[in-house]
């Protein structure tokens, strides 16, 4: 099954029958986008159709209040120069969920690396000012977004993942 994450039609049909929905899409570009929120707004209309109540949207550091939590590189190098433009579309994303009834939870997770950082990673819901979350490894990304819905954890809140 291909589609777009857009297509509100194609969503209703593969939503059907399920209890959750993972949102985790991303792009490769520098541009301005809006495909994060044209998808949310599609997700939620799917979602709603089929009855689903569980969605887990993984947005990133740099939504909301993440903006300046990821070390020095990722805030004066990566942000304002590749990211900037799909964080802007992100948090324009975040906000519609936000506004929906739907058991919501949008992940933050730190910079993507290959390798686990020190110790163990952090989850923070409130964000201390001098917090700075450097990265964390896909599969840990994987078994916090399972976690989330197999025990129903975060519900209607913005978790921040990573290590720091």
């Amino acid at each position: 099954m291909v589609g777009s994450p857009t297509d509100e039609a194609f969503l209703k049909q593969h939503v059907a029958g399920h209890d959750a929905v993972i949102l985790a899409i991303g792009i490769d570009s520098t541009g301005r986008t809006t495909l994060f929120s044209e998808t949310a707004k599609a997700v939620i209309a799917a979602m709603k159709a089929a009855g689903a109540r569980r969605l887990v949207v993984i947005t990133g550091i740099g939504a909301g209040n993440t903006k300046g939590h990821g070390g020095w590189v990722y805030n004066h190098v990566i942000y304002p120069l590749f990211t900037h433009n799909r964080y802007t579309d992100k948090d324009r994303q975040e906000a519609m969920i936000e506004q929906t009834d739907l058991d919501w939870t949008i992940i933050r997770p730190a910079p993507f690396a290959a390798h686990a950082g020190n110790g163990p990673w952090q989850v923070v819901t409130e964000i201390p000012e001098e917090l700075q979350l450097r990265s964390i490894t896909r599969a840990e990304g994987v078994t916090f977004i399972l976690d989330c819905i197999e025990n129903g954890s975060f519900i209607r809140q913005k978790p921040f993942i990573g290590h720091s």
